[in-house]
């Protein structure tokens, strides 16, 4: 298994460009299922949980060619509907494939949606609303059957904002006939780009972005050509590195009206930065950062679970105590122990808080990647350590990054994938 071998303190410089997002890539190709035609996807990352995706999407018998960030999707020659435990248990995103496979079979059998362990994620929501819109599940010995007998439009309220929830059924409903009403939906960037991409291959949808989407099903939709818009969290992520390095970044290809609760913090913070209409540079501040005071994550627009990890890193570099409160998942904060053996002086209150005092100076040591977020945060930790850092279950960072190594060698740092 491949490792992150990094040197540390370091300042880096220069340039860097964010890529496709994850999460849109994720919803663009259980998408083409929807459209008759070619699907072409343009600025799309190359990460593992893309790849994983377009290797369940082949196995089902879709024809995909991929060409650096470009893919091509044609279901035309999709034979199969039955995603196998091996396959789902790779990707919680699969769970986003029912739909679409559902109006092309009338059935469709699932084992159980893998992905990170950061806590409860049950699939309940996308259960509930399968049912609504006429969807029979049952429970099998290898995970979930549905089944499409009376497909119908209707009104359903997400018990919890979930995106991809709220995608799954946006997506389903945009082909059932009659008009479906979906609240509390989830208001996050890539919900909205989906919205817009299917509209302009045919569907009827209003709302995409607000907590109520509605949805006029239609016959059928044509497939197009879709660029992924920026990854929002990767943005993110670069900022608050250069932050917590001290160092002269400047972020490109991003959109930094996505970030703007971190920003509202780096504000609270003292870090200077500028913005223009897609890139934020970060400058480098003499003056020692200060406390936001409290951190909590919620829902778009509010400051991204995602975005958690890497913030906290940067809080231990922040003169004073900042509650940070994790109110979307109960085991993400967990990690927060592999900062305290680097020498960060953090109090796990419960699952969802914890105290984290600054300044304080972090010490290389050997480590391991617990999940995506939590393991960039510590590729972070690593950079402003002193000394070597050891970072094994690198697997888990390149599900969600591309070229990770690479890109930050680019810009001066010292790092090394050792396999």
């Amino acid at each position: 298994m491949s490792k992150f071998v990094i040197q540390g303190p370091q300042e880096l410089a220069g340039e860097i460009a964010v890529a496709g997002a994850k999460n849109a890539a994720l919803a663009a190709i259980p998408a083409a299922f929807l459209c008759g035609g070619i699907t072409t996807l343009t600025n799309v990352p190359r990460i593992r949980d893309v790849e994983t995706m377009l290797e369940i999407v082949q196995k089902l018998g879709a024809n995909v060619k991929k060409d650096g960030h470009t893919v091509t999707i044609d279901p035309s020659s999709t034979v199969s509907h039955h995603i196998t435990p091996e396959l789902s248990g790779k990707a919680r995103s699969s769970i986003m494939l029912v739909g679409p496979l559902l109006l092309a079979f009338g059935e469709v059998t699932i084992g159980h949606p893998g992905g990170c362990i950061i806590g409860r994620r049950p699939i309940d929501q996308f259960l509930e609303g399968f049912r609504a819109l006429g969807v029979k599940v049952e429970d099998t010995d290898e995970g979930y059957k549905f089944s499409a007998s009376n497909l119908k439009g209707a009104t359903y309220f997400f018990p919890f904002v979930s995106v991809t929830a709220t995608e799954t059924l946006m997506m389903t409903a945009a082909r059932i006939a009659g008009v479906t009403i979906l609240k509390n939906a989830a208001c996050e960037p890539e919900v909205k780009d989906l919205a817009q991409y299917l509209n302009r291959c045919g569907a009827k949808i209003e709302g995409a972005g607000t907590n109520t989407i509605y949805i006029e099903g239609v016959n059928k939709l044509s497939a197009g050509k879709w660029e992924m818009i920026p990854d929002r969290l990767e943005t993110g992520m670069f900022a608050v590195l250069s932050a917590a390095t001290r160092s002269r970044l400047r972020v490109t290809n991003c959109n930094p009206e996505h970030v703007e609760s971190l920003l509202t913090i780096f504000d609270r913070m003292g870090i200077n930065y500028a913005k223009g209409n897609d890139w934020i540079l970060i400058e480098p501040s003499k003056k020692a950062y200060k406390s936001p005071g409290k951190v909590i994550t919620h829902e778009y627009p509010g400051f991204a679970t995602d975005l958690q990890p890497p913030l906290t890193v940067l809080l231990t570099q922040a003169e004073g105590l900042t509650l940070v409160h994790e109110t979307i998942f109960e085991g993400r904060l967990f990690y927060v122990d592999l900062l305290n053996r680097m020498g960060a002086s953090i109090i796990l209150c419960d699952p969802h808080r914890a105290l984290v005092q600054g300044p304080t100076n972090l010490r290389g040591k050997k480590i391991e990647s617990p999940d995506i977020r939590a393991g960039i945060a510590m590729v972070i930790a690593g950079l402003i350590a002193s000394g070597e850092t050891t970072l094994d279950n690198i697997y888990q960072i390149e599900r969600g990054y591309e070229n990770l190594d690479a890109r930050l060698a680019a810009l001066g740092a010292k790092i090394e994938r050792v396999s």
